[in-house]
């Protein structure tokens, strides 16, 4: 199975990018976050054109959105709401025995203090249920993927600069802190760092602010791809498309790849 997930930032505006993926790295499983549309208007037949006929959608008006595109037949779709909110942010379906979960963890704003904060406060809160729900899969959870915009970048080496990033929403100790106890719960592996080492850079979303993005290299690792461990000796590759932040209309993510056995 090869499994590629992206924010794409309006997979309407993006469509054609989507197209250009696909002829390339020719994915079996597609995971979109921000897909900004509601469920009615999501571009069901040009996805099907390109091969996956079998769709998962958990879609708003503008706003946040999930889904799973695959080759592939799903059952057991499901989506799940936290922190007493609909907002479409976690969709899960199962492909050839594994339950694939599609994340779209909220991104915080810019001050990192729930009390000053809601938004920030909502992003916290939506980890600790996360966790929570991810305990209690099973002892331990099996044949599970769990990918998606995760809006974190966990290591020193997933940010352009350690030191200046401890106090921006992303990066900060107490975000870290809760997707550490996150991927604890169930010995999540990091499926991309399998393949790069923690202490190589490696970033999958530029700002629009950069009017050089790559020349200025001012990323953050906040996509990522994480299997249970069952899953982690069946891992064969994975890959940042770092190439695709220039496609435009360009997203400012860019797609993360892994390949299964």
């Amino acid at each position: 199975m090869r499994l590629v997930t992206w924010n794409i930032n309006s997979v309407r505006l993006r469509l054609e990018v989507v197209r250009r993926l696909t002829d390339i790295v020719r994915p079996d499983v597609l995971a979109l976050q921000e897909i900004k549309v509601a469920d009615p208007l999501f571009p069901r037949e040009a996805l099907a054109e390109m091969g996956y006929v079998h769709q998962a959608v958990a879609g708003m008006k503008s706003y946040n959105g999930v889904a799973i595109l695959s080759r592939l037949p799903l059952s057991d779709v499901a989506v799940s709401h936290r922190c007493g909110r609909e907002d479409c942010r976690h969709l899960s379906a199962r492909i050839d025995g594994i339950m694939v979960h599609c994340l779209y963890v909220p991104a915080g704003g810019d001050i990192p203090d729930p009390e000053l904060n809601d938004k920030f406060a909502h992003k916290l809160a939506f980890l600790d249920e996360l966790t929570a729900w991810s305990a209690g899969l099973g002892d331990p959870a099996r044949h599970s993927v769990m990918v998606g915009d995760f809006n974190i970048a966990p290591l020193p080496t997933d940010v352009w600069s350690h030191k200046q990033l401890l106090t921006v929403v992303s990066h900060t100790p107490i975000e870290v802190e809760k997707l550490t106890a996150l991927q604890d719960s169930q010995n999540w592996v990091d499926a991309v760092r399998r393949f790069v080492p923690p202490e190589e850079r490696l970033y999958t979303w530029w700002s629009y602010r950069n009017n050089d993005w790559s020349a200025s290299d001012r990323g953050r690792r906040l996509d990522h791809v994480w299997v249970t461990p069952d899953l982690g000796p069946r891992l064969t590759g994975a890959m940042v498309l770092r190439e695709v932040r220039d496609w435009p209309p360009a997203s400012d993510h860019v797609p993360v790849m892994v390949d299964l056995v």
